[in-house]
């Protein structure tokens, strides 16, 4: 009898255990589900905001037909490319060309994992997240080259070998640019890193130069104009991926916007005091969520005005630009703001 009763005891027990662990995977599957929706749609609400942009700036109309004001048009051409054929190179890999753009919409959608967005609200609040980022950055460059090699076109290869110099160039002044940052707080975790902000000022007062040095980074670790050349349509058709078509060329296509967005995230973060309020606008009462997002809304609206207002950079241009004169500059700015917090100690 008492042999059963502990048996009994044990059975409802991890059957109890059981069931908590069922519903705690499916909350926890449902979080992260609600989590990429919110992105993808915020993803296209970012196309759609630049498209605007680009109109308003070039003295012509944005979308306006699909939807009230063409909020419907990201939706439209996601369905056009869902119902396109996907067409893969008869002497290409196919394999590693599906899955070049996978890696790539995977990055794009795991480097929002550390991104705090306000008191509390983050995925992971690893005490490493500026190092995870690195690495899940890093990543993308192999993304790329898979693609350009699979394709098996000359084309798609020169604008992976492109985009592979380009992003090892820059990713060392990405790097520099936030040594005094993280010297300054005394810890690799983001949300210390607005916290710090918050009791103080943000970052982009007295580290303004690498500020500036950090925003060129991200525009070539993204591959946006004017560090465009990877995509370069005037010699290389369309870059590493002029064979993609349909959905595999919409996974590089969110995938690259998502990166965007998450490095404008990173950007509001590290120099622009993250969820804290802008300064002469605190009197508002509004939500931390709000201010963070309107920091990247206004740096997402910056990565759209350089597209339209700048030429593109010579290749030879973008290398001697980063080799032999933003890392010299980054290495002696960076000496000198840790000569000055030495001498105050």
């Amino acid at each position: 009898m008492l042999y059963n009763t502990i048996c009994s005891i044990s059975n409802n027990t991890i059957k109890d255990f059981l069931i908590s662990k069922y519903i705690y995977l499916f909350l926890l599957a449902a979080k992260y589900i609600v989590l990429i929706l919110l992105l993808l749609g915020l993803t296209a609400f970012y196309i759609l905001v630049e498209r605007n942009i680009i109109g308003a700036i070039q003295r012509r109309k944005g979308p306006n037909v699909v939807g009230v004001h063409g909020l419907l048009q990201s939706v439209a051409d996601g369905i056009k490319l869902i119902a396109k054929e996907i067409t893969i190179p008869s002497s290409g890999n196919p394999f590693v060309f599906i899955l070049a753009p996978i890696i790539t919409m995977f990055i794009g959608l795991a480097s929002w994992a550390v991104i705090p967005f306000c008191n509390g609200g983050v995925i992971s609040n690893i005490n490493i997240g500026i190092l995870y980022l690195f690495a899940v950055s890093s990543i993308g460059v192999y993304a790329i080259i898979l693609s350009g090699w699979s394709s098996n076109s000359k084309y798609a290869f020169l604008g992976a070998v492109r985009s592979a110099t380009q992003m090892l160039s820059y990713e060392v002044i990405f790097g520099l640019s936030l040594i005094p940052i993280f010297i300054c707080t005394g810890s690799l975790n983001l949300s210390e890193v607005v916290y710090f902000q918050l009791k103080g000022c943000w970052f982009i007062y007295p580290f303004l130069p690498l500020g500036m040095l950090f925003f060129v980074a991200i525009l070539a670790e993204t591959n946006r104009h004017p560090f465009d050349l990877p995509e370069a349509e005037a010699e290389l058709v369309s870059g590493y991926n002029v064979e993609y078509s349909s959905m595999v060329f919409a996974l590089f296509f969110l995938g690259e916007y998502l990166s965007i967005l998450n490095m404008c995230a990173l950007t509001t973060i590290l120099f622009l005091g993250g969820w804290g309020s802008i300064p002469f606008l605190s009197f508002l009462p509004l939500p931390p969520v709000f201010w963070f997002s309107i920091k990247i809304f206004i740096l997402g609206a910056l990565f759209v005005i350089i597209r339209c207002v700048l030429p593109r950079f010579r290749y030879d241009q973008l290398v001697f630009l980063g080799w032999r004169y933003f890392i010299p500059f980054c290495l002696g700015y960076v000496l000198f703001v840790v000569s000055i917090l030495q001498l105050i100690n």
